[in-house]
This record gives structure tokens, sequence and C-alpha cells, in this order.
């Protein structure tokens, strides 16, 4: 099992932002986790990615217990995160802020190969390598943010809602573009607002609710659920 979560706990202060909750994902899958906005998607990705530290429960990774590591050392054992609303450095070049996501590589050779793998999946960041990633649309954000979380040649890219704000034809283009990345090798938490979009691309999926995981099944299974389909892809 590459990512393993069992009954992880997180706290707010008072507030139990996630409760008892279990999951995993397999080498080479694409899971989902779909839910409502304050559902506690965001903090399960920053609880694995050692930005937040949880209560109880544990994290499991490469069969490693990363559950109080520091972020770092996750990174550095290949798990990447792409958090929500991009948090590229604006007043940086799109060529910085990809090399900033490389900054535990310290080859040069093997950085600008992975330059080259990047600006394959997003030929158009190749073409704006010198402009200022605060001058991008948001479209070309979303995918500068993504490609900085693959220069560090990942196992496992947390990617923490990557079609907000985006037109549908640039959803269209980020959800090819995560097939890709997937289809090389590299396993996918997905958390979507786009439940639709992440069930039809995912092989599996969890339904957080509130802190809870209220369902589980492969992606087909929960795209036909009657209680999500009311509630997330509005059927």
């Amino acid at each position: 099992m590459l990512l393993e979560v069992k009954d992880l706990n997180v706290y707010y202060g008072a507030i139990h932002a996630l409760q008892g909750i279990s999951f995993d994902v397999k080498e080479g899958e694409i899971v989902s986790l779909i839910g409502a906005n304050g559902a506690g998607k965001s903090t399960t990705l920053r609880a694995l990615s050692g930005l937040i530290r949880p209560r109880s429960g544990s994290i499991s990774f490469k069969g490693e217990n990363i559950t109080l590591a520091p972020a770092e050392k996750i990174v550095k054992m290949g798990m990447s995160h792409v958090p929500e609303g991009r948090k590229i450095f604006a007043p940086l070049t799109v060529r910085e802020n990809l090399e900033m996501g490389a900054y535990i590589i310290n080859d040069r050779s093997e950085i600008n190969r992975m330059t080259e793998r990047v600006f394959r999946s997003f030929p158009r960041l190749k073409e704006r390598i010198n402009q200022l990633g605060g001058t991008l649309s948001g479209g070309e954000q979303q995918m500068l943010a993504t490609g900085r979380g693959l220069m560090n040649k990942p196992t496992l890219i947390l990617l923490d809602e990557p079609s907000m704000g985006l037109s549908p034809i640039m959803v269209e283009e980020i959800f090819r573009i995560i097939k890709e990345i997937n289809a090389e090798g590299t396993s996918i938490l997905l958390v979507e607002q786009n439940a639709q979009m992440a069930l039809s691309i995912s092989h599996r999926a969890y339904v957080l609710e509130t802190g809870r995981i209220t369902l589980a099944g492969s992606a087909k299974e929960i795209a036909n659920n009657p209680q999500v389909k009311e509630a997330y892809l509005g059927i």
C-alpha cells in the first residue's frame, strides 16, 4: 500500500475537523475525496503533507509511519502537495517557480530534465517561461502549480481543487493532464468539488461529510449512488 491512513483525528482548537477517518491509496491509482465545503478535504491533505499535526491516528507512506514527520521529510520521500488556490510565487518567473519545486534536487541536469518533462504536459508554460507567475491567467497558474508539484518526481501527488475558478475548457484540459500524469506512473489523491469530473477519471473515491468518511467504493459505484447523485452531481 502506498498511502494508508488509519483513524485520523485533527482538531482546530475545539473544532474536531477530522473525526477518525481511514482510507488508502494504492500505487498507480487516482483516488478522489469528494464532499461539500468545510467537509475536511483540504484539512486531510494538509495533515498528510505535514502542514498540520493530527491529534491521533496514523499516516503511513511507503510503509513508513509519517504521522508526525516534518513536511520537508515527507517531500523528500516523494509526496507533493499542490494546494488549493495554487499558491504560486507571483513575483517569480515560470522557470523560477518550477525550480522552487525542485529544491531537493541538486543535479542541474536533472532539474532541466524535469523542467522539460513539465513542458511536455504543459506546453503553454514553455511559451511563458520568462513571464512572472502573477501575470498568468488562472488556468496557467494552475498548470504552473501542478508543474511545480511534479518537479521533485513525486510517487504521490496531492491535488487540492485543481479546477476551482477555471473555465469549462480549462477544466477539461487540467483533468486530461491529471490522467496523463497518472498514466506515466504517479499516484494521485484528488480533492475536488467538481465531483462529476473527479469521479470520471478516478479509480476509487471516498465521500467526506463534516469530518467523517460516509461512503467508499469504486468511482463508478460512488457516481451511481443515489445520495451522491443528489448531493454532489446535481442529478
